[in-house]
């Protein structure tokens, strides 16, 4: 039997109870592996040698002899132990190396967007790293580098997707998560050095600068290979001096001793390529082309063979908005830092905080030829709580006046502009307006920033207030769900040509 047979013999005797996702079904051997789902949940459905079958999780529906065969039909749960005997038949569910090819993250905070994520990158020619998190969203989330990774490969096997992906632990600093992530099969790391950033340089007189620099053991090494040394990139001209070498140096020497730190284990500890990014964006200071310049040059030159580069950039990169700032001042400014990306090779530039910054993206994919990479996260959460809007009104204002109680707690974390008073008031909304509200920079911040209060608020029996309701919604409003994210996300891709 085929696999349209499979389905349509399943669907003849179980159709009243489940509904299949016909896209998903694979064969291997004559045993066919498919997804369904309940009013409930999804299940992953085996038709299967008793073998194979035995092999996995779950509950036996029936014994039935198909082809002159005896095989057993199985309703299996959605775990790690189902999903780990699944990549065994079919590698390509497996993450795998992206390298130096266009790339783009989609964070999903839920863990139920996969789905609309593959159908946003069809006949895009880019490499999607279908799982990212990092360390303070799964806090946040209550999930972990295995949940996460999970997830998303679920969600590639519901959409029967076959090509390849990536998967990002995101933002991390500490190596216990980097050999955590390793041991779950992630396929790129992204190191935040930025606790070895030196931020309060500014503060401090030559005098003191100039002493800091010479207790440094490497100072004569570094001023050998780079003091007065010129370089050129697109017609301008980059020199170190004697001004400008001690203060970089300074600023990013014991990031970059952290970095190498990190890839080394790295490298000993994962014995499968991988893709490597430095992210220096959440410092307090843009990153200049002169520290880019040395950021790369070091790492080069220690042997960090890394992927991508994410720089602090010129302008305010607010969460979940568009960019702020002079738009043709940035122009100016990346096009000297994709000049020396191009001229050095070997690694992509990196966007953070890359959610519905559309004006940036043509400039960024421009300039860099395509060789970028791009992150967004918080964007998918914002169309998901949109689809909650549209979809159960007066949940949606209950997360929403949470979410306002919250605020000024859950903003500490990040650099906003946020003002509540340009909020409309809630009470005055009419349903079938709420979803206006995620058109407003101030309205979007509000919902962006508290996600982790909103999903972690539980009540006083312990049970969650707002997480669970939340999941229903879009399980029961799956293909809505899936539409609109698909569609936020393909207008992402579509300005990255």
């Amino acid at each position: 039997m085929n696999n349209q047979n499979i389905l349509q013999l399943f669907n003849r005797y179980y159709g009243d109870k489940y509904k299949t996702y016909p896209s998903s079904i694979k064969s291997e051997k004559e045993n066919y592996f498919f997804m369904a789902k309940d009013d409930r949940e999804k299940y992953l459905i085996i038709i299967a040698s008793p073998n194979l079958a035995n092999k996995f999780e779950g509950e036996i529906l029936e014994e039935r002899i198909i082809n002159g065969k005896n095989m057993i039909i199985k309703k299996c749960f959605l775990n790690h132990s189902n999903l780990s005997l699944l990549r065994e038949i079919f590698p390509h569910l497996n993450p795998s190396f992206c390298g130096l090819k266009p790339s783009f993250g989609t964070g999903d905070r839920l863990g139920i967007a996969t789905p609309a994520h593959v159908r946003a990158f069809k006949e895009k020619d880019i490499f999607p790293i279908l799982a990212q998190q990092s360390v303070r969203e799964m806090e946040r989330t209550e999930r972990n580098w295995q949940k996460v990774l999970d997830d998303a490969i679920w969600g590639c096997f519901e959409t029967g997707y076959i090509g390849p992906f990536g998967a990002d632990a995101d933002h991390v600093k500490k190596i216990e998560d980097l050999k955590e992530a390793v041991d779950c099969g992630y396929t790129m790391f992204t190191l935040d050095p930025s606790d070895y950033v030196k931020k309060d340089l500014s503060k401090l007189n030559k005098k003191e600068i100039d002493n800091l620099y010479e207790q440094l053991s490497e100072k004569k090494d570094l001023e050998r290979l780079y003091l007065n040394k010129i370089y050129n990139f697109g017609g301008q001209r980059l020199m170190f001096d004697d001004s400008s070498l001690p203060e970089i140096i300074l600023t990013y020497s014991e990031a970059i001793n952290y970095v190498v730190k990190c890839y080394e284990f790295l490298g000993s500890y994962k014995k499968d390529d991988f893709d490597l990014e430095i992210s220096v964006d959440e410092t307090p200071t843009v990153t200049s082309p002169l520290a880019h310049l040395f950021i790369v040059l070091e790492l080069q030159r220690r042997g960090v063979d890394f992927q991508n580069l994410a720089l602090h950039f010129l302008g305010d990169w607010q969460k979940g908005i568009e960019y702020i700032g002079d738009i043709k001042q940035f122009a100016r400014e990346f096009s000297f830092h994709a000049a020396i990306a191009k001229n050095i090779r070997g690694y992509k530039l990196s966007l953070h905080t890359g959610s519905d910054k559309f004006s940036v993206y043509p400039i960024f994919s421009q300039e860099t030829e395509g060789l970028c990479h791009i992150k967004t996260a918080g964007t998918s959460w914002l169309e998901e709580i949109k689809v909650v809007a549209m979809k159960d009104p007066d949940l949606y204002r209950e997360i929403h006046r949470f979410a306002l109680e919250n605020f000024e707690k859950d903003r500490a974390s990040y650099n906003l502009t946020t003002d509540l008073s340009r909020i409309p008031d809630i009470d005055t909304i009419a349903d079938d307006e709420l979803i206006n509200l995620f058109k407003q920079n101030d309205s979007r911040q509000l919902i962006h920033i508290t996600y982790g209060s909103i999903l972690m608020a539980r009540d006083s029996e312990g049970k969650h207030i707002f997480k669970d309701r939340i999941y229903k919604i879009l399980f029961d409003y799956e293909e809505e769900h899936y539409r609109e994210v698909s569609n936020h996300i393909k207008r992402h891709l579509e300005l990255l040509k």
